[in-house]
């Protein structure tokens, strides 16, 4: 059964934000109580964070869709909605988040690192918010702005500052087992470490960690063997440790060539060219394994590496190397620049900067902007009211006068936002604009929408009407003849 995982594709899905509540105040003895309805709550975020005890990431592997909750609606009386919780996930120090075209968005490291893989959406503005002077009774509320949603991918990189490389079997396992506190698995076969291992060294006033990655053969940057799986957990590293086995019994194999195959491999890897290289001729105390090191030590050293005969059995040489390795890695740590304080960048918006963009793509006009996407996610087209609003908002932010610059026409196709969520209709160049145009509650007279039960009960009102009409006026014309009667009967 799988127990380490370095790679998992995630699905996260932020919370949507809460409706707006469309309320008006009703109570006894206050005919003119005014909107009420509060604001929807945010939707929850999620959230990724570093946690140094995690070291896997076997739990998305199991389960890869992850939702944060969503806002709750606003309701009347001036409540707002309850926010979504956010949704931290922890991972691994070194976890590196891409996404699916494989950008880099973040590279976590160091305990507490934190990224937003999914904003949560906004909630609506209640009609109390929207209310202004001219329009005092909004008939409407925004909606909740959905929460991001999308596809990432978690790679793991361990966090070492030094790395053992070399063939299975070549005692990787063994030396650092003996050089730090780690206990991985040990055995006389061939792909024993299936995972990497870390382990913590202290030599004299240095304290590093050293890793374990699990054995390279050739062809392992091309994906053979493990090799592929787990040379990413070398890139952090600042220096290189080829362990060298000096007892090996498989035939057309000595440290030369074992050397030359894995630096082929690193090679072919790439982006290991500047870390500096040190040997360990391991396994000296075995039959044959000091004269095997003796004699591959003078074409090693002529090649310009620094060699170490060692042996985890009767850790021989196991103390100059880990002395050596501190030395580079303090001097690694020494030459890395200081890492200073983000710092805060106030960007004004430019002068000339509409805050949107119109381009004509296929006969038809594309509008791109985070307030004209914005305003369009939160507005309920099933209420004229509403949609007059967002035409009144796209005309203040000068959306029809830049039409009229780039050639639109009246009927023209005019789309806003993604091809994924877009918005489509006929534009119709807006001649009034403003509270002046509102009708009852939830109508806006711009927008001639056919209601064929409503315009029935209208004729109906106004046959009533007219009939009502017509009987009080004969109702007046008889009363006024039989006055007329009644007095010639008088005179009479």
């Amino acid at each position: 059964m799988t127990t380490f995982v370095d790679r998992v594709e995630l699905h996260v899905a932020a919370g949507n934000g809460g409706h707006g509540c469309a309320s008006v105040h009703r109570e006894k003895f206050k005919p003119l109580g005014g909107p009420d309805g509060g604001n929807g709550g945010e939707g929850g975020s999620v959230i990724l964070t570093v946690d140094s005890q995690i070291t896997t990431l076997l739990e998305y592997h199991h389960s890869p869709k992850r939702k944060a909750t969503n806002g709750k609606p606003g309701a009347g009386g001036h409540r707002t909605g309850a926010d979504g919780e956010d949704l931290v996930l922890l991972v691994p120090d070194g976890t590196v988040v891409l996404d699916r075209k494989g950008n880099v968005l973040a590279d976590l490291v160091g305990h507490g690192t934190s990224f937003v893989a999914a904003q949560g959406g906004r909630g609506g503005l209640g009609n109390a918010a929207l209310a202004s002077a001219r329009r005092k009774a909004p008939g409407f509320a925004l909606l909740g702005e959905p929460g991001e949603a999308r596809d990432i991918v978690m790679e793991l990189k361990s966090v070492a500052d030094v790395a053992l490389v070399g063939y299975p079997s070549a005692g990787k396992s063994s030396l650092i087992s003996v050089l730090s506190a780690a206990k991985p698995k040990i055995a006389d076969y061939p792909f024993t470490t299936l995972i990497p291992n870390l382990g913590v060294v202290t030599a004299g006033d240095t304290v590093y960690t050293i890793a374990d990655v699990p054995g390279l053969i050739p062809g392992a940057s091309q994906g053979r063997g493990l090799g592929l799986e787990f040379l990413r957990h070398v890139e952090r590293c600042s220096v290189l440790v080829h362990v060298l086995d000096c007892a090996t019994l498989e035939p057309g194999r000595d440290p030369l060539s074992d050397l030359e195959t894995i630096e082929a491999e690193l090679a072919e890897y790439g982006g290991l060219e500047d870390r500096p290289r040190l040997v360990a001729l391991n396994k000296v105390d075995v039959p044959d394994g000091q004269d095997i090191a003796d004699l591959t030590r003078a074409s090693l050293e002529e090649r310009g590496f620094q060699v170490f005969e060692v042996s985890a059995a009767s850790r021989k040489g196991l103390r100059e190397l880990s002395f050596a390795l501190a030395k580079i890695v303090a001097e690694a740590r020494a030459a890395k620049p200081v890492e200073e304080s983000t710092r805060i960048v106030l960007r004004p918006k430019a002068v000339d900067d509409a805050g949107f963009t119109i381009t004509e793509e296929d006969g038809a006009y594309r509008i791109r902007g985070v307030k004209p996407e914005r305003w369009v996610r939160q507005t309920d087209f099933a209420n004229d009211e509403a949609v007059g609003y967002l035409a009144d908002r796209l005309a203040r932010l000068g959306v029809e006068e830049q039409l009229w610059k780039v050639g639109a026409h009246e009927g023209d196709t005019v789309i806003i936002g993604p091809d994924e969520n877009a918005v489509v209709f006929d534009w119709e160049p807006t001649m009034a604009a403003g509270a002046e145009m509102l009708g009852r509650r939830g109508e806006d007279h711009r927008f001639e929408s056919p209601r064929p039960a409503v315009d029935r009960r209208r004729e109906k009102q106004k046959g009533r009407d007219a009939a009502e009409a017509e009987f009080l006026a004969f109702e007046a014309l008889s009363s006024g003849r039989q006055s007329a009667i009644e007095g010639d009967d008088e005179d009479y």
